[in-house]
């Protein structure tokens, strides 16, 4: 009898850990990923607010909740939904430091977000809500889970190879992910590294210059919030000049500058930095933005050049009122 009872027990845990959130939805991302090892899956990943964000309650309403999308994905993908509720009495504080550290490891900035991984939780796709009911929806993750099928297939190519040529297989694979994405792929980063000393590819350059360019915008920030805009201003001409930028990237850091230069009240400056950039490739978003922004620009140096208008001495009105008779 107690041996049964156990085991009921262990059957009602097991089923709570697979429906906690929803039908078919688990929570323990660890637990998920096991599973997704074992029967050959991916993982459907869900950042959700699920009692207050309007379009996860959307997604969940039209897409999630019915049959065509529940059959559609049982035999590619193992559903993990992370919650991210205003009401969190039906979360445990474990599952809620899991969620929080799992947002902050792969970046979340909005919800629903859908992140598609493998089964080690290597991530290859990002989606969101997107309409037009289930049947639609597994389409769309159909179409995202073939980048994973291309990526794979890649990785098995280059296996193959050897040296600088494994090496320029291998960072046609990693190209086609997204940037956002080369710091879960750390481990083929640094083979690359191995396989192309020399950086015939130029792989391992482009990768220092863009965590430079994150430090750069951490230092920036910093200056700027203690105050000091033109130690910011500076150090961006000096990182302009010293890593000799062009193109996209210059646009990018010139982009960084008008933060300081705005601050500073700067807007001679600032207008100068625009037109440079726009300069560089005027049919790059960066210039069309950059274009657009011009007449708020203009705005803004106009507002600074009015004079302000003296405050009331105090305890004195603002403007006088006529008093009857």
């Amino acid at each position: 009898m107690k041996t049964i009872q156990l085991a009921s027990l262990a059957l009602a845990m097991t089923a709570s850990i697979a429906t906690a959130g929803g039908d078919g939805w688990m929570t323990d991302f660890e637990a998920a990923k096991k599973k997704a090892a074992s029967e050959n899956k991916d993982l459907l990943v869900d950042f959700t607010g699920s009692d207050w964000c309007g379009w996860c309650i959307k997604l969940n309403k039209e897409v999630f909740s019915h049959d065509p999308f529940k059959k559609g994905v049982a035999d590619t993908f193992v559903l993990v939904e992370l919650d991210f509720p205003k009401d969190t009495s039906g979360i445990s504080e474990a599952t809620q430091k899991q969620n929080a550290a799992l947002k902050k490891k792969f970046k979340i900035r909005g919800f629903p977000t859908i992140l598609l991984l493998d089964a080690k939780g290597l991530p290859f796709a990002r989606t969101g809500y997107q309409a037009g009911g289930p049947e639609k929806y597994v389409a769309h993750l159909d179409t995202l889970r073939a980048k994973r099928v291309a990526r794979d297939q890649g990785f098995a190519a280059a296996a193959k190879l050897t040296g600088v040529e494994k090496a320029k297989a291998l960072v046609g694979v990693i190209k086609s992910l997204p940037d956002e994405y080369l710091e879960h792929y750390s481990e083929v980063v640094e083979q690359i590294a191995k396989l192309d000393p020399k950086d015939e590819t130029g792989f391992v350059a482009k990768q220092m210059r863009k965590t430079a360019m994150e430090t750069l915008a951490k230092d920036v920030m910093s200056a700027m919030r203690a105050g000091k805009t033109d130690d910011a201003i500076t150090q961006i001409d000096k990182f302009i000049t010293d890593n000799k930028l062009e193109g996209e990237e210059k646009q990018g850091i010139l982009g960084m500058k008008m933060n300081p230069l705005l601050s500073a009240k700067k807007f001679d400056a600032a207008a100068q930095v625009i037109d440079e950039l726009i300069a560089i490739d005027p049919n790059s978003k960066g210039a069309q933005f950059a274009k657009s922004f011009k007449p708020r620009l203009q705005k803004m140096k106009e507002a600074a050049s009015q004079p302000k208008k003296p405050n009331p001495p105090h305890g004195q009105p603002g403007h006088v009122h006529g008093h009857g008779g």
